[in-house]
């Protein structure tokens, strides 16, 4: 459980990282483009690179903000349940949280397939985008990997192997 703990941190933190350059570039090309606007020279296809960056940038987040336990989360029944019972309900709700994102990281990835095959273009720069898809579908990887390691670690609380996060 340890180990998986561990993997799950070096990758989400490696992919946080990478969505931390791909919002720098964003922001250096939105203010780049500003300012060549100003002297009549935007950037050809700016708004779709930034777009492709901002999806990189949520994507490749995702398991980083679930290992800080940053999305929300209601728990107003939950928290008044006992320790054992509150375990298992987090580990069943982390558990359809975990085949959700595995599936649309499969779907996804799928997407990205059928781009690739068919040769799809984007519209201003006629540049390939499915690679970018593929990245998204990595992001809903990282995060489906911090699910299941918060899975485990719920169901060993709900099976009592682990004490004193329950």
């Amino acid at each position: 459980m340890k180990a998986l703990a561990r993997f799950d941190a070096v990758v989400d933190r490696a992919l946080a990282a990478v969505a931390g350059i791909a919002l720098i570039a964003m922001m250096l090309l939105t203010v780049a483009d500003m300012v060549l606007r100003a002297f009549g020279r935007p950037i050809a296809g700016s708004y779709e690179i930034i777009g492709w960056l901002s999806a990189v940038a949520m994507a490749l987040a995702l398991g980083y903000t679930q290992l800080h336990k940053g999305h929300v989360a209601i728990d107003l029944v939950v928290e008044r349940l006992r320790p054992r019972t509150r375990a298992v309900v987090q580990a069943l709700v982390t558990l359809a949280s975990l085949l959700l994102f595995v599936a649309v990281a499969w779907y996804v990835a799928s997407y990205g397939v059928v781009l690739h095959r068919s040769g799809s273009l984007s519209e201003t720069l006629k540049a390939i985008v499915y690679p970018w898809v593929y990245v998204v579908a990595i992001g809903c990887g990282g995060l489906a990997l911090a699910l299941l390691a918060d899975f485990v670690r719920a169901l060993a609380r709900a099976t009592g192997r682990l004490e004193g996060e329950g």
